[in-house]
């Protein structure tokens, strides 16, 4: 029971971080709660592209640093990305209920934490106590920030339909960036080297996806007020 909670408690911390910080518009908690159990279920799609590629692609490459790339960004962060997002895109995209530009994040963390959390459950329980801790405060996070870097953008798309396409590719290609960068370095090797390359990115994530959540509040308040302030690429860090 102990390591159930464990494995559980930062996916659900995270969700209450961010329901929170959607001060003006709070979103139903039915779609909320559905939305965290469509990314339980978005690891079944990621977990079949994975088993299907991954011997075949080894067995054309070889081991070497190209392929622990593909690996890291096709095999692994591709598939998780696009599981992810498909779910958002043609769950509560669709809703009416999505109806402020701050909505992108919430739902998209809501799915990335249900994925997140029934990842984290089979690690902990294969892996013990410790890999909890670590991964409470690195893997967990870090897909909070790729669901951050996807909501953003697919509420930019939502309310600025000029640019929808642009702004749903970028949807999947930033999440993707950051997530087989993390991964890339982890799976490179076990040295502190390696381990300190995957916290570099992780930490730039961290800190643009706050840069982000504040912006979509700026947004989404002046959203509530009246103020058309979606324009083209002004909102876009990219």
């Amino acid at each position: 029971m102990g390591l159930l909670a464990l494995a559980i408690a930062p996916g659900i911390a995270i969700c209450i971080f961010i329901y929170v910080k959607d001060k003006y518009n709070k979103e139903p908690l039915g779609l909320l709660v559905f939305s965290f159990i469509l990314g339980m279920a978005a690891i079944i799609p990621a977990i079949i592209i994975q088993l299907a590629l991954t011997r075949p692609v080894e067995k054309m490459m070889g081991e070497g640093l190209f392929y622990t790339a593909v690996y890291s960004f096709i095999i692994v962060a591709l598939s998780e990305e696009i599981s992810k997002y498909v779910m958002v895109r043609y769950f509560a995209y669709r809703r009416k209920a999505f109806d402020d530009p701050f909505d992108g994040i919430i739902y998209a963390i809501m799915v990335g934490m249900g994925f997140a959390t029934l990842e984290n459950i089979g690690y902990v329980y294969q892996h013990g106590f410790l890999t909890g801790i670590t991964r409470m405060f690195l893997s967990v996070p870090a897909h909070a920030t790729f669901a951050v870097l996807m909501g953003y953008h697919i509420g930019l798309a939502k309310f600025d339909p000029a640019n929808r396409k642009k702004y749903l590719v970028l949807a999947v290609f930033w999440p993707v960036f950051f997530h087989g960068t993390f991964d890339f370095f982890l799976f490179l090797g076990k040295t502190w080297l390696h381990f300190g390359g995957a916290v570099v990115s992780f930490i730039v994530a961290v800190r643009l996806s706050l840069k982000l959540i504040r912006r979509k509040q700026e947004i989404s308040r002046n959203h509530h007020e009246g103020i058309d302030t979606i324009t083209g690429n002004h909102h876009s860090v990219f």
